[in-house]
């Protein structure tokens, strides 16, 4: 089969590897879409440039075959899935593994592009509300108990900064599926997009932070009109922005932050002893909260079909794999703005030709 693997740069290559195996535990899902995420491209750059691997983890497809252990899915079911990150069998190929626990069913109503939006991005942004700040889940889930909030949730300031990229859209949605107003959100070329996720009638606000960082800290203390800001996810984790939000956050105990980034996240804890700062990882699902990652995955095919969760904007990139070298360009040069690059696998040069072994 076609695979494309990610070097320092990035640089992306097409080989030709064996089709994978699940184990028990896991599925294997033919490609039909594959998503990309920024660290696609900054892992293999910036941290880790001895592992050239195959870096995709948004998974839309069909499943090709199941573990022993696995009966939630059989052969031919349209699903999406999130790749075990860091992990041989990713998304840049023709098949790729997944834990069926990190696999959902797509709703007949959504596309394959449309689903490959998701997985990644969604669940960093449960994760981050849910389990970093701690608001109610959803679905009710062990691993995931929260406080008792303050106030009522229709009167909690939440600042979603970063507001227009995939995880602080899908955090606006799940936000206000759980009732949770006002949404401060702080966005730039995205606002037009991100406006249309809010609900001003409930306080929610928009922010452009290309107005400089002054002014989105006084509008930050505008929207929250006396309010107590204790709940914060930082989309963004750079270039100032959890310091604008740390300016604004409570100080008199109590107050949360969570960070995507690893290096935001080191930095903040130690400048912000007051704060609650936490680190959202979503490689959580596949390690100690898996049970979470099951339910909130299935409550997103549900939302899905219900209609009140909806896939991120998406581009799709021509080329198939060969097409990756432009989409990971794209992210590192921050050209991306409100959507999802998306590739799709049987457009790659070779594809079911000749490619096929295990």
């Amino acid at each position: 089969m076609k695979e494309a693997v990610v070097a320092p740069g990035p640089t992306v290559k097409i080989i030709d590897s064996p089709i994978p195996e699940p184990n028990d535990d896991q599925v294997r899902i033919k490609i039909v879409v594959s998503g990309t995420n920024p660290k696609d491209w900054k892992l293999p750059t910036h941290y880790m440039p001895d592992l050239v691997i195959n870096q995709g983890d948004d998974i839309a497809g069909i499943v090709d075959k199941v573990g022993a252990n696995v009966t939630e899915f059989k052969v031919g079911d349209r699903v999406a899935a999130f790749h075990e990150m860091i992990k041989p069998h990713g998304s840049y190929a023709e098949y790729g593994i997944a834990w069926s626990h990190t696999t959902f069913p797509i709703p007949e109503t959504i596309s394959f592009e449309e689903a490959a939006t998701i997985p990644l991005a969604a669940m960093t942004s449960a994760v981050a509300l849910y389990v970093r700040l701690g608001f109610p889940s959803p679905v009710p889930v062990a691993e995931a108990p929260h406080e008792s909030l303050p106030q009522p949730l229709d009167s909690t300031p939440l600042i979603v900064y970063g507001a227009g990229s995939a995880v602080g859209a899908f955090a606006i949605q799940l936000a206000v599926r759980s009732g949770i107003h006002p949404l401060i959100c702080v966005a730039g070329k995205s606002a037009g997009f991100v406006e249309k996720l809010l609900d001003p009638s409930k306080g929610d606000v928009l922010i452009d932070y290309r107005a400089g960082d002054e002014v989105v800290v006084e509008g930050l203390q505008k929207a929250l009109a006396g309010r107590e800001a204790l709940y914060a996810l930082d989309a963004v984790s750079e270039k100032g922005s959890y310091a604008n939000i740390a300016k604004v956050l409570s100080k008199t105990g109590g107050a949360k932050l969570t960070l995507v980034l690893k290096d935001a996240f080191d930095i903040a804890v130690k400048e912000y002893p007051e704060f609650d700062v936490s680190w959202t990882m979503v490689g959580a699902v596949h390690i100690d909260q898996k049970e979470f990652g099951r339910a909130l995955y299935r409550e997103f095919s549900r939302g899905l079909s219900e209609g009140w969760f909806e896939p991120h904007p998406h581009e799709v990139v021509p080329g198939g794999l060969e097409g990756l070298q432009v989409a990971l360009d794209n992210l590192k040069n921050g050209k991306a703005s409100a959507i999802k690059y998306v590739v799709r696998i049987a457009e790659t040069k070779g594809v079911g030709v000749g490619t096929r072994f295990v």
